[in-house]
């Protein structure tokens, strides 16, 4: 394994907590990167094929985005990662001026050989079984795959994996790692996590080699739903130069397990350095999180939700109302007049409902412009009621019981 001397600048970045209330977890902070700043809790919005689905960039910054993210494993399938930097960057190639965060692909290798990532991630049962032979193999060099669009053997390693992030030129790029599903015992929990942490140290390596300080690099906390094993590992990531913390893989079966998951996670972890969670946003877990330390949250819901016709809304018990629904067809109300934008505040229920009943993209685009500009504003509510200590009285507003 790498020496623990080993050391990282990250010239062009910096975390600073602005306001942390003593005895307490939840925090703010600010996030430099070479593309901006951003105000910490914050929200990452996927745009995994380098798109945020249905929507623009320009209609990203409209409702109000900081950052977001790309994938790495599917933009290295189409269109390949030579083609994006010789277009500039995913900056340029996409039209997107923010900071931007790319995953490592680990956790879509993953999905090809435990089948849905949700469900396997939050431990549902039936995941396991149910496997796509897409994935051939996890040895200690990576991972062998087919790919979905030509079925050709790709091999993603650590070193490519980091070489892959570094050409599509994103500012927050993370480690590789084996994303541990659910229903494994501990023993090959403990040994991928041990693999992930080696692939660790291949990713800081490889890293240093083409470090010129545009980009920075985080490490990712394993160990399943095991004390032990997460605190190893968050202990293992403050021990490396990595700029940030990132928790990742299977988070159990239950709220209780994950919020365990989390928490000996962060506990152990650097607390000096961003703490970003992979894969969970809906409204509950932001509040849960951000009490935990969490800083940055990403996840494909509220453009997934959009485009089957459901809505986030504050107030709302359960957190969303569907669309489809025909109690909304004669219903003359917008989403929510709080948001000053037409997909919010001018558009009917009436003709969203229509729109998605007919199959109309544009019922897609105002939902998941209006679920975005949500997310949004939920984060900048967040961010007042931890420096006003009234996080509780927030979550009752928007969660009502």
């Amino acid at each position: 394994m790498l020496e623990n001397r080993m050391t990282l600048e990250y010239p062009n970045f910096d975390f600073k907590i602005t306001h942390q209330k003593a005895g307490q977890r939840a925090r703010l902070g600010v996030l430099k990167t070479p593309h901006g700043e951003i105000e910490t809790p914050n929200y990452i919005f996927c745009g995994t094929k380098a798109a945020i689905k249905a929507l623009s960039p320009a209609q990203m910054v409209e409702a109000r985005t900081d950052i977001i993210l790309a994938n790495t494993y599917h933009l290295m399938l189409q269109p390949g990662a030579d083609l994006i930097e010789k277009m500039g960057g995913l900056h340029k190639f996409m039209g997107w001026d923010g900071p931007m965060l790319t995953d490592s692909g680990g956790f879509q290798v993953f999905s090809l050989g435990e089948g849905t990532m949700a469900n396997e991630i939050k431990g549902r049962k039936g995941a396991y079984e149910d496997k796509n032979r897409n994935l051939l193999q996890i040895t200690e060099e990576g991972a062998t795959f087919r790919s979905y669009l030509d079925g050709r053997k790709i091999k993603l390693t650590p070193e490519l994996a980091m070489d892959i992030q570094r050409k599509l030129g994103a500012d927050l790029l993370m480690q590789f790692d084996e994303c541990t599903p659910y229903h494994v015992d501990k023993e090959y929990t403990a040994r991928s996590m041990e693999m992930s942490m080696r692939w660790g140290d291949r990713c800081l390596k490889r890293f240093e080699q083409f470090d010129n300080g545009a980009q920075a690099l985080y490490g990712i906390v394993q160990g399943g739903v095991h004390e032990d094993l997460r605190r190893r590992s968050a202990a293992f990531t403050k021990s490396r130069p990595f700029f940030g913390t990132a928790v990742g893989g299977c988070l159990g079966g239950s709220d209780e397990e994950m919020y365990n998951a989390a928490l000996w996670a962060l506990e152990d972890a650097a607390q000096e350095r961003p703490v970003h969670f992979l894969g969970i946003g809906k409204i509950k877990d932001v509040f849960t999180f951000v009490r935990l330390g969490v800083d940055t949250f990403d996840c494909v819901i509220p453009t997934r939700l959009a485009r089957h016709g459901t809505a986030f809304l504050k107030g709302q018990p359960g957190e969303t109302i569907n669309l489809k629904n025909a109690r909304y067809k004669e219903d003359k109300e917008p989403l929510d007049p709080r948001i000053d934008l037409p997909c919010s505040n001018y558009y009917s229920k009436a003709y969203i409902h229509h729109l998605i009943k007919a199959g109309e993209i544009l019922g897609m685009q105002i939902l998941a412009q209006h679920n975005v500009a949500t997310i949004n504003m939920l984060m900048r509510e967040v961010r007042g009621a931890i420096k006003a200590d009234t996080l509780d009285a927030l979550q009752k507003e928007w969660l009502p019981e």
